[in-house]
This record gives structure tokens, C-alpha cells and sequence, in this order.
């Protein structure tokens, strides 16, 4: 077993929301992902945030790249290992 966790980052929480929604959909993923807000460096206004989705992958089975497919259909992204 690997111990592989997956950050989804997304504009705000509303998105962050759906993209969890749709891993549980389209991936099948059974533990719910975990938000996250993560503000900009420097910025001090709660509007420049950005969300991570983090998705536990113990077994390793989710496919890294149809998860940044995931993340670019809501203008986000997959962070990088």
C-alpha cells in the first residue's frame, strides 16, 4: 500500500464542493475529500483564496492525470506530486 494524497486546487469553496461530489461520482472515491481554504501569500481579503480538494489514495488506484481533467473542467488544477 502507498500512502498517495491528491490536491485538487479550485477558484472557491461552491467549486471545491462540486469537484468532491463529482470524485465520489465519476471516481467512485468512498472516504469524502477534505476542503481546504488556502489563502494567497500576502492577501488579507477572504475573496483571494483558494480551495484544495485532498483526496486520500491509499490503494493508489486513481489516475493522476483524469483527475487534473477533473480539476480543468472547473478551471482549476492537480497540484503536483
Amino acid at each position: 500500500m502507498s500512502d498517495v494524497r491528491h490536491v485538487l486546487v479550485l477558484s472557491d469553496r461552491d467549486t471545491a464542493q462540486e469537484v468532491a461530489v463529482e470524485l465520489a461520482d465519476r471516481f467512485g472515491v468512498a472516504e469524502e475529500p477534505q476542503l481546504v481554504r488556502d489563502a494567497l501569500a500576502g492577501e488579507d481579503d477572504a475573496e483571494d483564496a483558494q480551495w484544495l480538494v485532498v483526496v486520500e489514495d491509499a490503494d493508489g488506484r486513481l489516475d493522476p492525470s483524469a483527475l487534473d481533467e477533473l480539476a480543468a473542467e472547473y478551471e482549476g488544477w492537480l497540484e503536483a506530486p
